[in-house]
């Protein structure tokens, strides 16, 4: 049993990591967050206690205005001893679906897609039939489309509770057409337009290939071109083999202790994430990318309008979050709004936020996964001491200035145990797709 709950939380979300705190009430924000500046002395010390609650390695990037903070923590390599750096690259995983988004809005500017239109007029040999006259552009971006997730398709062998596809996947090179083909077999998650919606991979992915068939070039030539290049990134990139090209961590998967000890993915064929979720890059490069898509750099005003109109979504069946086009928006309490995307993949998990005007941000990686632990009766996930830690150095990075007084507590954690909003006692991904 205790097996079969650890498949029930497996990949519901696999490239998804969700900050879930509470929302502000009215009123509790009392200065704008850009006009704090940045406590550094406490953003070591957070960092650092992110490492000695037991996690492996962790940077950070934190920004106020025009002031900067990066720093790292911990180890990249367990066996050498080799320390993490700032400016590390990293696998984002979900964070790719704000960028894939970003590029589908530039043709929607352009007149070449339009939002409310079925998916079936662009893709008719993908979706056919009923799904493809009835999901529209914006419901695979805002996960209103009901369409399944490939995960589980994907890799078979976790809806046993074995590890075992991870390993035997590893190079293997997966098109996007068979991903979307994995995703419409499961089961759907709800009518088309139904809300909540439910947050599927699936939709990144046929997102990726709508942007081919209406500009004639791979997605990654796209992306590369009209959003990294754009945005001015200089360590961020779309892979095309399974080696992270740069400086970077190995990352250590545990997957709630079927893998012990952790294993090193940091080597692995991206193809099976696609435009869901195969980006590279480091916590400078997100702030920076937030901070130009937010200030209108990379798509004009009427488009970000539409990204930033949000639907609650489900992640893995449970907590809603309140989700736009690629990107979501989370409330600090006595803090402020904040916008961005997490991502998880085997081994690597990333969380970045900005405000709306791009002046406060965090963008963080860590390169420890699914390191919780279940319980006696395998029917949830204890809390762990590092979830803790990283939504203390979260809300320190946001809401804190020197010498103000530490903010008020967030009563639920901006990283849940585990993949978010798995319903742990219904087992409810056991044996899907």
């Amino acid at each position: 049993m205790r097996i079969k709950r650890l498949a029930g939380v497996v990949l519901g979300a696999a490239l998804f990591m969700v900050a879930a705190v509470p929302t502000a009430s009215a009123g509790t924000e009392t200065t704008s967050p850009a006009a704090r500046s940045l406590d550094r002395a406490v953003l070591r010390t957070t960092l650092d206690a992110v490492h000695e609650a037991g996690m492996y390695g962790s940077y950070s990037s934190v920004r106020a205005g025009i002031e900067r903070w990066t720093g790292a923590s911990g180890l990249a390599d367990v066996d050498t001893g080799r320390p993490v750096t700032p400016g590390m690259r990293h696998r984002v995983g979900s964070i790719s679906k704000t960028f894939t988004a970003v590029a589908v809005l530039q043709q929607v500017e352009r007149g070449r897609i339009r939002l409310d239109a079925p998916i079936g007029e662009y893709l008719p040999e993908l979706v056919k039939g009923e799904r493809g006259r009835e999901v529209t552009v914006r419901m695979l971006l805002n996960h209103t489309s009901g369409i399944g997730d490939y995960i589980l398709g994907a890799f078979p062998s976790l809806a046993e509770g074995s590890t075992a596809s991870l390993d035997e996947e590893r190079f293997r090179f997966i098109r996007p057409e068979e991903l979307v083909r994995l995703g419409l077999a499961a089961p759907a998650t709800g009518r088309p337009s139904e809300q909540p919606g439910s947050y599927s991979n699936t939709n990144y992915v046929l997102a990726g290939l709508l942007l081919e068939k209406v500009t004639g070039q791979d997605a990654r030539t796209y992306l590369t071109r009209n959003v990294i290049d754009r945005a001015g990134l200089r360590a961020t990139f779309y892979p095309r083999t399974p080696y992270i090209k740069g400086p970077h961590s190995r990352m250590y998967e545990s997957f709630y202790g079927l893998i012990d000890p952790p294993r090193d993915y940091s080597v692995y064929d991206m193809s099976w994430a696609s435009t869901a979720g195969a980006i590279v890059s480091t916590t400078d490069d997100l702030n920076r990318f937030y901070r130009a898509l937010l200030t209108g750099k990379l798509i004009g005003s009427a488009a970000l309008d539409e990204m930033l109109r949000t639907v609650p979504v489900t992640v893995g069946g449970s907590d809603s979050i309140d989700y736009g086009l690629g990107i979501y928006v989370v409330d600090l309490p006595g803090c402020g709004r904040f916008w961005g995307h997490s991502g998880a993949v085997f081994g690597a998990g990333t969380i970045a936020l900005s405000s709306r005007d791009g002046k406060r941000q965090l963008a963080m990686g860590w390169n420890l996964m699914k390191y919780q632990r279940m319980n006696e009766e395998g029917t949830a996930l204890e809390p762990s001491p590092i979830d803790a830690a990283i939504d203390e150095h979260i809300v320190q990075a946001l809401c804190r200035a020197p010498g103000s007084r530490k903010p008020a507590a967030v009563t639920r954690h901006l990283l849940p145990e585990g993949l978010p909003g798995a319903d742990l006692s219904s087992g409810q991904w056991i044996n899907r797709g």
